[in-house]
């Protein structure tokens, strides 16, 4: 049965879990219905060091970018639209392959041309991050993000972090106006 979390919740994801080394990781949104143009979100994982830091462009894994060069991450594709049930985006996470230099992964998702289309979170809504078992397709965790983020073009959703041994997930849901420059420079590929 999945955890369903708030705001600032952390939960252990692979104690108890001796088998889980893979996970999927499901974001999901929709958007309000308006005049204008089409939205289009985009999902990414900065791969972070003890320092909070991405060591290169190599440890952003976006829609540009596809596998981190460990082979531990890999987006699946970029959703133009949003449209449909379900998630929009995923990222699959392979635990057992992330380098040991990596101590966090956050998981984010952008507005894309949000200032040029004049968009912001504030016109999105049922916005969600679920962790899925790869192995078996059960949910194990989610998150859905119920605050208004009328500025925001920006949103760190969750992320997945080291505690000794084990992987733990955070739920972050820390909003930005500066777009992805705003998360570039906050991890520091700027």
């Amino acid at each position: 049965m999945a955890v369903n979390l708030q705001k600032g919740q952390k939960v252990d994801l692979t104690k108890g879990r001796s088998n889980l080394s893979k996970v999927v990781v499901g974001l999901g949104w929709d958007t309000n219905k308006f005049d204008g143009p089409d939205f289009d979100l985009d999902a990414s994982a900065f791969l972070l060091g003890e320092n909070g830091k991405c060591a290169s462009a190599d440890d952003f894994v976006f829609y540009n970018n596809l596998k981190h060069v460990s082979g531990s991450v890999m987006h699946m594709g970029d959703n133009l639209t949003g449209d449909g049930d379900g998630d929009d985006e995923q990222i699959t996470i392979d635990l057992s392959k992330v380098p040991a230099h990596i101590h966090k992964i956050a998981i984010t998702v952008t507005i894309h041309m949000a200032k040029e289309r004049n968009q912001n979170f504030g016109l999105v809504s049922n916005a969600f991050v679920r962790v899925v078992d790869d192995s078996n397709g059960s949910e194990l965790l989610r998150y859905d993000l119920s605050e208004d983020y009328s500025i925001e073009t920006a949103l760190v959703f969750a992320e997945l972090y080291r505690h000794g041994s084990e992987w733990k997930f955070a739920a972050v849901g820390q909003g930005f106006n500066e777009g992805l420059q705003g998360l570039v420079n906050l991890y520091g590929l700027a």
